[in-house]
């Protein structure tokens, strides 16, 4: 199995991170995974070239991801790259790669992560219904 270190820098969280918890030798580990894009400007004039790369994150680095990261999130990261083929059930060689998160920094202030974090929480919440006499203060004697 090969290394390949990968960098995406300055990039954008396209969803919420996902967490799974997965049966692991000592016991249960939480893995996540993020989908990050990073937009480059290929020359004056031309469309900006978006590559999305989908990220395994584990262990507590996932949990802490998942509570203070949310779509649109700015975030550097750094891993690698590993070769991960296998055999299917018909014998056919698949190919595949998977993108594995040593480290990420969290880009946006303090202020831009609650800001964000309150958008989704009420997003994420109906809203209240009319209540009858709304507006109106009690009478106290």
């Amino acid at each position: 199995m090969s290394f390949v270190r990968i960098e995406q820098r300055n990039a954008r969280l396209a969803a919420a991170v996902k967490l799974d918890q997965i049966k692991g030798r000592e016991g249960l580990i939480t893995k996540g995974t993020v989908v990050v894009m990073s937009n480059v400007r290929k020359g004056e004039g031309r469309d900006d070239e978006v590559t999305a790369i989908l990220w395994t994150l584990w262990g507590k680095q996932a949990e802490n991801a998942a509570e203070y990261l949310g779509k649109g999130s700015r975030v550097n990261v750094v891993g690698r790259l590993e070769n991960n083929n296998y055999e299917d059930k018909d014998g056919q060689m698949v190919y595949a790669f998977t993108f594995t998160c040593e480290e990420i920094d969290y880009l946006d202030s303090k202020a831009e992560s609650e800001a964000r974090r309150l958008r989704e929480q009420g997003a994420s919440q109906p809203e209240p219904s009319p209540s009858k006499g709304k507006g109106r203060k009690a009478a106290h004697a």
